[in-house]
């Protein structure tokens, strides 16, 4: 189902879109749409600077048809669009969320409809470039291989499908630790987290026939949530809006010390991964 676009000039202005999880109350809603709600525009693992080496590994070109999975708010869309490739087209499953990055694009090649990462409905090899971020960590295994595999499904031959994940370090990490960070991140955020070590991610693309290039495997330090990378991410302005948000709420302040207190306590086994897999 595609997502209505704005109305054409001269009509009736509608409303701005409502905010994904607008409804619930901030101590029960997940930790991304409550970190949208105090303002954060910024909500992956490895923040700006991560996304940023996504795409410039990416190399979207003008000829390229880009199809990013899960797009949140928008953020990395407004980075694509920007690249003016020959067609976005995002696949969101939250109907508000999707349409915020309705109300982005304007050019009638480029388009959100309302589906599932793993079933997108997307014809086959329609893609040349498939890309997501911050969503396959929330995925039970056989949905991770799922989505991957999709996204093989839609890609051209030599298309390249990224993404951008929490993950868990060294590879060789003990799995009752693993198990103990799962759960305290998944309390944390109210949202199931299952993050993969960076071999773990690899092997993941590699399953659904994508060849993974080295040279594009990237990892940041899990700095979500620390005052320099909320800066960097959103600015002087960004940080101050949050910053005052984050103070009149007290339950939604609440949680977000929980979770930077989750963060730092596991600081030395978490990471933020980005790699490319082409397909052949």
């Amino acid at each position: 189902m595609t997502i209505a676009t704005h109305p054409k000039a001269g009509s009736h202005a509608k409303p701005s879109p409502a905010m994904p999880g607008e409804k619930l109350d901030a101590s029960k809603m997940p930790g991304h749409w409550l970190l949208a709600r105090m303002g954060k525009r910024v909500l992956r693992p490895g923040g700006i600077e991560l996304t940023r080496r996504m795409l410039d590994s990416l190399m979207i070109s003008s000829s390229d048809t880009v199809v990013e999975l899960a797009p949140g708010l928008g953020t990395t869309a407004r980075m694509t669009l920007a690249k003016r490739p020959a067609a976005y087209i995002a696949v969101e499953r939250d109907p508000d969320a999707a349409a915020q990055v309705q109300a982005l694009v304007s050019d009638p090649r480029d388009r959100c409809v309302q589906g599932n990462a793993a079933q997108t409905g997307l014809p086959s090899e329609s893609a040349d470039v498939v890309y997501g971020e911050a969503m396959l960590t929330m995925q039970v295994a056989s949905k991770k291989q799922a989505i991957a595999e999709e996204a093989w499904r839609i890609l051209r031959p030599g298309g390249r499908y990224a993404i951008h994940e929490l993950g868990l370090m060294p590879d060789d990490l003990d799995e009752s630790l693993k198990d103990a960070i799962m759960q305290d991140v998944s309390e944390a955020i109210h949202v199931g987290a299952r993050p993969l070590t960076v071999s773990e991610w690899r092997q993941t693309l590699e399953a659904a026939g994508l060849r993974v290039d080295s040279s594009t495997c990237v990892t940041a330090p899990m700095h979500l949530l620390e005052p320099r990378r909320v800066l960097a991410d959103e600015g002087f302005f960004g940080t101050a809006r949050i910053a005052f948000n984050v103070l009149r709420t007290p339950a939604a302040r609440k949680r977000i010390h929980a979770m930077r207190r989750v963060f730092r306590r596991y600081e030395d086994h978490l990471c933020a991964v980005t790699m490319v897999g082409q397909k052949s």
